[in-house]
């Protein structure tokens, strides 16, 4: 019957992803999702990347059209204008690419950088582009002459995502999106890393507020004595019963010194009773008058008065009363009300505003699902937006996997817009934050789990708790989002939860396993991991699921989950879903198999020599 049963649910796998490989391979041809744009010297040409047709599209502000359409060789993930007007692209996945284009948009020079490069910046000489690879957690100079060539290479935290140059070009500030450390640490934060141009060489890492993950966007004054982050402002500390006030997640928007680096402040971006969900882009007009924030969950732009903002944060760093809440600098990151009457919100008719650009007194923002372009005249008396299509119209009905994405990152339907599923699950995978759901008590909080995989790897939450994907999705839309939706929604979104695929690990060396990885699978089988992460279990592909679906109790369970057997988990992208254990307690996999095994319950490890579990850990993070 076990054998039966095994099979079953192969064959099951075999359809949900087929189906998934279909709608993927569809969507990435259908839509072009525009998502970065950057404004050429003379504000009249808008540059956009098209994320999943491989494009970049030249868009003519005066007539409101696309005027040119240039051809990749791969998706691109970010671009950048220099001074003289020439345009810097990343574009690729593994083994990607920063590509010089000229006027035509032919490719005049290229590099091969990392593993998803993002976000190039360019100096102000225009000699040097930095270069983010967000799953290499490296970012780069690359100096640009007849040839690109990349003259240096620094290591930071954890995908790094976005970034922008402070006063005088002399620090470079990195977002990285995702906090590099346990889960049960007092603090928990995603880090902005401060480099030296000069001498291209660390400063420091600036954490932001405790909770803060997906940090998306980064901008710097003209002048470049401020830098803003956006980012993602988690209560992960308290039980999930309820939504008012920001009770689980707020929208934050960090100021940092772009002559020093130091930390200023968080100011909120909600309301006191409207959230703003997912921030992402954001960027300072030339007169430095407004800045734009984007908030891809509720469709819609901050415009804030810059000059407003500092004059009140100065205030509060004097000790003076701001607004009823705000009495000190201590208290702005928890006042819903600090922006009141200095930020308005302009919403848009398409869904995931992203990258945003401002020419002259014109903000931009590109609507990733949408496939156009919004525009705000910033200096109207009522801010409206109007739009301009990239494309053909955008028919979500007859594609449940792209109209799920939507859904998946769309915080206005959650209950006053707090959140998104994203918001806990960026890009569908973690955020490094223990959560108190109330699915299985309050009191034993928990990590945010990859979804990965998880319509084919049942039960679902830690504790298997849910019985199924599906399950798990309509329970995180009444008990997370705390909503009422048609059942069509919740199977767009299952469509979409079915659609995504693994990322190949940086780990890998030329897409195969290192030489120590090669050893790491040896000791695995040898240690008895394989026994609960068979890779004889494998998806339609042939790809290793290794999980035999099963729970156990292994000791890991503290005070109330002490005696808690919990779900078996899949290793596919384990190299990007740290911390580990269910609560987090381990930061790299080299400590989950030697300090958080100490009596050899999860595997023998405890007689293998140091490199015997290097070499396991880098078989485990290559899957």
């Amino acid at each position: 019957m076990m054998g039966f049963a095994i099979k079953r649910v192969m064959v099951m796998r075999a359809v949900c992803l087929s189906v998934a490989v279909a709608a993927f391979c569809v969507r990435a041809r259908s839509y072009l999702s525009p998502e970065y744009l950057a404004a050429a010297p003379d504000g009249k040409t808008l540059y956009a990347t098209a994320a999943t047709a491989g494009k970049i599209l030249l868009f003519d502000t005066v007539q409101r059209r696309v005027s040119a359409e240039w051809k990749l060789p791969g998706n691109p993930t970010g671009l950048a204008v220099a001074r003289d007007g020439t345009l810097f692209v990343t574009a690729g996945a593994v083994g990607g690419e920063l590509l010089r284009l000229g006027q035509d948009g032919k490719i005049m020079a290229k590099v091969a950088v990392g593993h998803t490069p993002m976000s190039p910046v360019v100096s102000a000489d225009g000699k040097t582009v930095y270069v983010l690879n967000r799953f290499d957690n490296t970012v780069m100079a690359v100096s640009v002459g007849r040839r690109l060539k990349v003259k240096g290479s620094l290591a930071v935290p954890r995908e790094p995502h976005a970034a922008a140059l402070g006063a005088g070009g002399r620090l470079l500030f990195v977002a990285n999106l995702l906090p590099a450390a346990r889960a049960t640490d007092e603090a928990v934060s995603a880090v902005v890393s401060v480099i030296d141009t000069g001498a291209f060489k660390p400063v420091g890492n600036i954490p932001l507020p405790n909770g803060s993950t997906g940090a998306r966007g980064v901008c710097a004054a003209p002048d470049g004595k401020n830098v803003y982050v956006t980012h993602t402002f988690g209560r992960y500390q308290l039980p999930t019963t309820q939504l008012e006030r920001g009770w689980m997640n707020t929208a934050g928007l960090s100021v940092l010194d772009g002559e020093t680096g130091a930390y200023v402040n968080t100011v909120l971006l909600d309301d006191v009773d409207l959230g703003a969900a997912n921030p992402w882009g954001a960027v300072v007009t030339a007169d430095g008058q407004s800045l734009i924030v984007a908030h891809a969950g509720t469709r819609e732009v901050s415009v804030i008065d810059r000059v407003a903002l500092h004059e009140r944060l100065d205030r509060a760093a004097k000790g003076e009363k701001v607004t009823e809440v705000t009495k000190s600098a201590s208290d702005v990151p928890n006042d819903l009300s600090f922006l009141t009457g200095a930020r308005r919100r302009v919403k848009f008719d398409g869904d995931g505003p992203r990258g945003v650009a401002a020419a002259g007194r014109m903000a931009c923002a590109a609507l990733y699902f949408a496939d156009s372009l919004a525009f705000v005249d910033l200096d109207g008396a009522v801010l409206r937006a109007d739009s301009a299509a990239l494309g053909e119209p955008v028919d979500l009905s007859a594609d449940r996997a792209r109209r799920g994405e939507m859904l998946f990152n769309d915080g206005s339907m959650c209950f006053q817009q707090w959140q998104s599923c994203a918001s806990c699950h960026p890009d569908g995978r973690v955020d490094g934050l223990n959560w108190d759901l109330l699915n299985d008590g309050i009191g034993n909080p928990k990590q945010s789990k990859s979804l990965l995989l998880s319509h084919v790897t049942p039960p679902t939450m830690i504790t298997g708790i849910r019985p199924d994907m599906q399950a798990c999705n309509r329970k995180g839309l009444s008990h997370i989002q705390f909503v009422v939706r048609p059942e069509e929604d919740a199977l767009c979104i299952d469509e979409y939860v079915m659609s995504m695929r693994p990322v190949p690990s940086p780990y890998l060396v030329n897409g195969r396993l290192s030489k120590a990885a090669r050893a790491g699978a040896k000791i695995f089988r040898s240690s008895g991991c394989a026994e609960c992460h068979p890779s004889e279990n494998a998806d339609p592909e042939g790809e290793a699921l290794f999980t035999n679906l099963r729970k156990y109790d292994l000791g890991f369970g503290i005070g109330n989950e002490a005696g808690t057997a919990f779900d078996t988990p899949t290793l596919i992208e384990t190299w990007r879903t740290a911390p580990y254990l269910y609560d987090g307690r381990a930061l790299t996999m080299e400590e989950l198999l030697t300090v958080c095994n100490p009596d050899d319950r999860h595997g023998r490890t405890k007689e293998l020599k140091p490199k015997q579990i290097k070499a396991l850990a880098e078989y485990l993070l290559s899957q």
